[in-house]
């Protein structure tokens, strides 16, 4: 028997109806914030993806309150590159997303396996990611925590951008209750990191990290934050000799300290 079969069986919420609408299949994945399961919308006779957000997380009443807010606001975003928020609500004290469920993987994994990227295909998914983040931009949504196991890649269709709203939930708290920053170092904006102030350039600034590691394997300067550096980390031409000025100049904008547009 699988690991993942063994905490099927034991994880408690499965099989459950949440909210009187939403059968508990199975687990998917497990995250930082969340754990990610396949529930049956029994309402609508479809598959969802059920969100739910992790006990430690369930003791902070601002948390709750939080999340629920970014929830509604993230739920205003209408974009195919966007995964689709459906519901939002508590189940034993623990805040839930109802999502749209994606047939596919995630960039982390495409990176794992497959190094760097052709020049066509970084290009392709970098477009959809900044298409997918100019929507969000548009009614006043920042991500703040933009990352490659932030991005579904579905077997057909757009690149889909996910999680808008829980970073900045969480962070907010973790920022009230103990100063510290939540985020994933290697692609926070050196803002984030040093004001907690984020605004649409700080996603820009992830994308461009994003987009180096693509093209080159791994992330410039080791994972460290720039928040020291003047300049943006060059590519290494070794790993795409034929990257040429122009994907150069692309990725260096945004990953400068204060990116501009496209």
């Amino acid at each position: 028997m699988s690991d993942e079969q063994t905490f099927d069986q034991t994880d408690p919420l499965i099989g459950l109806l949440v909210d009187e609408r939403y059968r508990v299949t199975r687990r998917l994945a497990r995250g930082g914030m969340a754990t990610v399961y396949i529930a049956q919308d029994e309402r609508l006779d479809r598959p969802v993806a059920l969100k739910v957000m992790h006990p430690h997380l369930a003791d902070s009443q601002d948390f709750v309150a939080r999340f629920r807010r970014e929830a509604r606001s993230a739920a205003r975003i209408v974009h195919p590159g966007v995964v689709s928020v459906f519901d939002q609500g508590v189940i034993t004290g623990q805040g839930f997303l109802v999502m749209e469920l994606i047939d596919g993987t995630n960039l982390r994994q495409l990176v794992r396996a497959q190094g760097a990227f052709t020049i066509p295909q970084a290009l392709r998914y970098t477009t959809d990611i900044l298409e997918a983040l100019r929507a969000a931009h548009r009614v006043g949504v920042i991500h703040r925590d933009i990352k490659p196991e932030n991005i579904l890649v579905p077997t057909d269709g757009p690149a889909k951008v996910t999680d808008f709203g829980l970073a900045r939930a969480a962070s907010e708290v973790s920022m009230s209750s103990t100063g510290n920053m939540l985020g994933t170092v290697a692609y926070i904006a050196p803002e984030i990191a040093t004001t907690g102030v984020a605004d649409a350039r700080s996603d820009i600034y992830s994308v461009g990290i994003m987009l180096y590691e693509m093209l080159t394997g791994s992330v410039p300067l080791g994972g460290r934050v720039a928040a020291a550096d003047r300049n943006p980390p060059r590519l290494r031409r070794r790993a795409q000799p034929v990257a040429g000025p122009a994907v150069d100049s692309s990725r260096d904008r945004r990953s400068r300290r204060r990116p501009h547009g496209p």
